[in-house]
């Protein structure tokens, strides 16, 4: 795991004061330029589908999107997008969740998963665990089982993990990267 953990470090790159001062972006566009990094990635992602009993992978808005489509394909699963409200066509489960600054809401198709998927989500950053509370609860409504979360990298110092604890239910929570 160290050889991972130094490849995916040294493939991300930090911009001071995006999208405001005083943020450090984590910006994984040279990871996902980096056809090694991108696929060891892809690997470690989709051994946790694997090894969490993954029937579906749900990628988040929107860099969710790029890391989850590829480890649906790696590990033989479905992928499903959680997008922002208003994006997908048809039938929709909505989640309305609370940010520092307001709210918003995801949405899924409800058709889409079922009672005996196990669902694991992927994103790249946990930050203050918001957006990935909310695709657990929306989850559950659609009436799948959550099989844990995947993220490249967590922002210790925003402690999500603590608030995706009780929603987790027992179900994994697995960083590649902590920061």
């Amino acid at each position: 795991m160290t050889e991972l953990r130094q490849l995916l470090l040294s493939r991300i790159r930090e911009v001071a004061d995006y999208p405001e001062p005083g943020v450090m972006f984590k910006d994984i566009t040279p990871l996902l330029a980096d056809p090694a990094a991108f696929t060891a990635l892809t690997d470690a992602f989709a051994e946790i589908a694997v090894r969490t009993g993954a029937t579906k992978v749900v990628g988040l808005e929107a860099r969710g999107f790029i890391l989850g489509a590829p480890v649906a394909v790696r590990a033989g699963l479905g992928f499903i997008p959680v997008r922002k409200a208003g994006k997908l066509p048809g039938a929709t489960l909505g989640q309305r969740y609370d940010l520092e600054y307001g709210s918003a809401e995801i949405e899924v198709h409800a058709e889409d998963l079922a009672a005996d998927d196990r669902v694991l989500v992927v994103d790249d950053v946990l930050a203050t665990g918001g957006t990935a509370e909310a695709s657990l609860q929306l989850i559950r409504r659609a009436g799948a089982q959550v099989a844990g979360v995947a993220v490249l990298m967590e922002l210790s110092f925003l402690d999500g993990r603590t608030r995706l604890t009780a929603a987790l239910d027992g179900a994994p929570l697995e960083a590649l990267l902590t920061v």
